[in-house]
């Protein structure tokens, strides 16, 4: 009886590894780069492709976006050069946009600078993976609009630098990030 106690907890123990006998050692560098090898050998080809397509997208409307805000940012207006002024305090042109009569004024050109960086938060994830996050996002959004607004001042007949277009712009890439950029840069580049 005794015997048969001993044998059923011997037999109900969860079993050990075997451990490597005196003298052996670990996988060889060679095996493991072969077992990598393999594990990515065995990738099925039909992820590879959507992300690839999803990537070839996400540049071709990058390109289109990039040709659209340069035709609305850096097209010159000859006929609104003796109205335009340079705003480098955050918020005068928003405190100018919601004192106009027509609200429709305020929604376009607040609407349309928020609009203008949407494209940003989206498509930025999916080109660029390492510029994955919030903090990257934004940043990456700011400086490329800070540009478009230097390059505005500085070259473009009757347009200006305006701070707060650069803010609403970031504000709009942010809601694009978070709305949607961030899911889409998680499907196609999903972490291994």
């Amino acid at each position: 009886m005794a015997r048969t106690a001993l044998l059923s907890r011997v037999l109900s123990r969860p079993r050990r590894a075997k451990r490597p006998a005196k003298g052996s050692t670990k996988p060889s560098a060679k095996a493991k780069r072969s077992a990598k090898q393999q594990s990515k050998k065995r990738r099925p080809l039909l992820p590879l492709i959507g992300r690839a397509v999803a990537i070839a997208c996400a540049f071709a409307f990058m390109v289109a976006f990039a040709v659209v805000l340069a035709r609305l940012t850096l097209q010159p207006s000859p006929a609104s050069e003796a109205l335009t002024h340079s705003n480098l305090r955050p918020g005068s042109s928003l405190r100018a946009y919601l004192d106009q009569p027509e609200l429709r004024d305020a929604v376009k050109q607040i609407g349309g600078n928020l609009l203008l960086g949407v494209p940003f938060g989206v498509l930025v994830p999916v080109l660029a993976p390492r510029a994955r996050g919030i903090l990257r996002v934004l940043l990456l959004t700011a400086v490329v609009m800070l540009m478009v607004e230097l390059a505005q001042g500085a070259m473009v007949t009757g347009r200006a630098f305006d701070i707060d277009d650069v803010i609403l712009n970031t504000a709009g890439a942010l809601a694009g990030y978070l709305l949607v950029g961030r899911r889409l840069g998680r499907a196609v580049h999903a972490r291994r």
